[in-house]
């Protein structure tokens, strides 16, 4: 299949290597200096595209895909106080939309087992919960929507825990997440049920961006001729 990618830095470029390796090819390249000249019929010659670029430039990408009748695949993050206006585009031009805060297999495996502590632990309230995140120093925003997609699993499933907070917090309804960006980290995160009796910690640490790219593309095979909204849940079957 001929592929699409808004976003050519370092996750565009290991998408790249991992789509060919797949036997697909790159039919767009756009970043910031040519987004200006990528037009409908241009998109149309591609089956799918993937979207890693920047949360103020991700919704106008979509829409592009949209207008174009392409299936589009995000994973950027930090646009997703726009989510359902996302969605309701998406559906409204017929289109294809796959998201999620992380496409790395392995941390869906961390969110099942995520959820799954949280509802044993809901039972437990002499365990404070509170998680910690751990990016590279270029993420835009914090918390990473990784973090986000953790912390809402635990206050739907921990009823002590009412928000979340990217911050040190006392306040027994708040959900403390610290934010750290440290070098050219991919990515660690850390949930954690602190007692005066132990400590229960899972933790899921990135090695590289290999993960998140070869699951970036095996969405794009996912998606090919599909229209509706999708995440990894339907991917993995989850």
């Amino acid at each position: 299949m001929k592929i699409a990618l808004f976003g050519y830095g370092k996750m565009g470029k290991e998408i790249e290597q991992i789509a060919l390796r797949r036997s697909h090819e790159i039919g767009l390249k756009i970043d910031e200096n040519n987004i200006g000249s990528v037009t409908k019929s241009a998109l149309q010659k591609c089956d799918a595209a993937i979207e890693f670029s920047t949360p103020h430039s991700a919704i106008a990408n979509m829409e592009k895909c949209f207008d174009a009748g392409v299936p589009v695949i995000v994973g950027t993050t930090g646009w997703y106080g726009k989510a359902e206006e996302v969605k309701k585009t998406c559906l409204d031009k017929n289109g294809c939309l796959f998201y999620t805060s992380n496409f790395s297999i392995g941390v869906n495996v961390f969110f099942k087992l995520n959820e799954h502590l949280a509802k044993m632990m809901n039972s437990y309230p002499d365990y404070n919960v509170s998680m910690e995140e751990i990016h590279h120093i270029h993420k835009l925003d914090a918390p990473s929507g990784t973090a986000i997609s953790l912390a809402k699993q635990i206050i739907e499933n921990v009823v002590r825990k009412k928000v979340y907070v990217n911050a040190k917090s006392k306040k027994p309804e708040e959900l403390e997440i610290i934010s750290r960006r440290t070098d050219e980290v991919p990515g660690t995160h850390a949930v954690k049920y602190s007692s005066a009796i132990d400590d229960i910690e899972i933790i899921h640490t990135a090695h590289n961006r290999k993960g998140f790219a070869m699951g970036a593309v095996l969405a794009a095979e996912f998606v090919k001729d599909k229209k509706g909204i999708y995440g990894m849940s339907d991917l993995m079957h989850l």
